[in-house]
């Protein structure tokens, strides 16, 4: 094919795909949704496709912020502790437990970040199995995860079982199988992929860790508010995740625990802090911890950045976790489809797996310019970001985000490639 002739076919492609856009958009039952964010039409964003690393402000936080400091904050000072906010982690941890992860109250609290929540809950999950000195942790996982576990190891001199994937897929059950025994004292897993957006086998993989008498840790940061869980059904151990992707909770709102109910009297909590103890104004002359999820608190929780995730849980709520699932799945393959009929021309490679049953709420594009590409893209007013070596992630928040947006965004890829 000539040159020429390749690039007429990418437009009349294009042509096609911008009309298959208009047409999901307007039969899309959660487009209403976008509206209720700020910045969905700013004239300066063409297309905003980074949800999953920080996700859109709704109209209502401005509000619910200025009512804070003018009503709350300004006016009942230190008695709004006494009035609520010392009650705050728990009743919005089940809050949390119940809108997106499948949880029955007390078990779901909001603390401290998510580097700090997964020391705490890694550091008490291995406290908790005596006689066990081996830790499952994926060599593909987010950073932070293995960051903090490596230092757990070395502090308790534990062995790490490290597990690799291929970068465009995940963890798998029998990759699980082939190491786990009667060592293994903790698995820590992430159920979506952060790079390539796989989606982990969670009830298996759990099920398979209590057969070898083993807990499981999931990172639940790229799911959390848009995917169904059922933490409660799956007999899921324990469970972090972080609060400014898919629940809009903003720039380091706090991070949330899960403690299995069974479970919480066994685990010791490792930073013993003033308010998880039993009863904080004392001052007692030694900790006691306090009853159930409470004693997972560590310091003074983060109030002002529990605001505005309350009003995304209520909107997730309003919308529905099934509904949003299903934008999520369309939008993701749409974005696949743009890709494979324009981008591909030009050397791009989807890095996500292409069946939605085993996809999160992200696309990971790969070509060698991508770096660059991505700078480019910024420039413009479109923003993806980018994933070393040479990915480029598109996250697709489904109630903020339109089917016009994914393809105008990807047409600029094309564009700058």
């Amino acid at each position: 094919m000539t040159e020429l002739n390749r690039l007429k076919t990418i437009g009349d492609d294009a042509a096609d795909l911008a009309d298959r856009a208009a047409a999901l958009d307007s039969s899309d039952p959660l487009a209403g949704f976008r509206n209720q964010f700020i910045g969905s039409g700013d004239p300066t964003i063409t297309a905003y496709l980074d949800g999953n690393s920080l996700g859109r402000p709704l109209l209502v936080t401005r509000d619910r912020i200025s009512s804070f400091v003018d009503q709350i904050w300004a006016k009942r000072l230190i008695r709004a502790w006494d009035e609520g906010w010392m009650d705050d982690p728990v009743r919005i941890g089940d809050q949390i437990g119940r809108v997106v992860l499948g949880a029955a109250p007390g078990q779901t609290v909001v603390g401290d970040s998510t580097s700090v929540m997964l020391y705490k809950w890694i550091r008490a999950a291995v406290a908790s199995q005596p006689g066990r000195d081996e830790i499952v942790v994926d060599i593909g996982n987010f950073p932070t995860d293995r960051f903090v576990v490596e230092g757990i190891a070395a502090e308790l001199r534990m062995r790490l079982r490290w597990l690799e994937a291929d970068r465009r897929s995940g963890i798998t059950v029998d990759q699980v199988s082939a190491v786990i025994g009667s060592r293994t004292a903790l698995i820590l897993l992430s159920d979506v992929a952060y790079r390539s957006g796989y989606l982990a086998d969670v009830p298996a993989i759990t099920e398979l860790a209590h057969d070898h008498e083993s807990l499981v840790l999931w990172d639940v940061c790229h799911s959390a508010g848009v995917i169904p869980l059922r933490l409660d059904d799956w007999q899921v151990d324990l469970a972090v995740g972080c609060t400014y992707k898919y629940l809009n909770g903003g720039p380091g709102s706090p991070a949330f625990g899960y403690v299995r109910a069974d479970l919480q009297h066994r685990l010791r909590q490792p930073i013993q802090g003033w308010m998880g103890s039993a009863e904080p104004f004392t001052m007692a002359a030694h900790y006691v911890p306090s009853d159930g999820i409470r004693r997972f608190l560590s310091g003074t929780p983060s109030i002002i950045g529990m605001l505005a995730m309350q009003d995304m849980l209520a909107l997730i709520e309003q919308a529905g976790l099934e509904a949003i699932r299903a934008k999520s799945v369309a939008l993701t393959q749409y974005a696949i489809e743009i890709s494979d009929q324009l981008l591909a021309p030009l050397g791009v490679e989807i890095g996500s797996p292409r069946d939605p049953a085993v996809r999160g709420s992200h696309v990971t594009l790969e070509h060698p310019e991508f770096r660059v590409a991505t700078a480019r893209l910024w420039e413009c007013g479109v923003i993806p970001d980018f994933r070393p070596p040479d990915g480029l992630r598109i996250g697709l928040s489904p109630l903020s985000t339109s089917f016009g947006e994914v393809y105008q965004g990807l047409a600029a890829v094309r564009d700058v490639l």
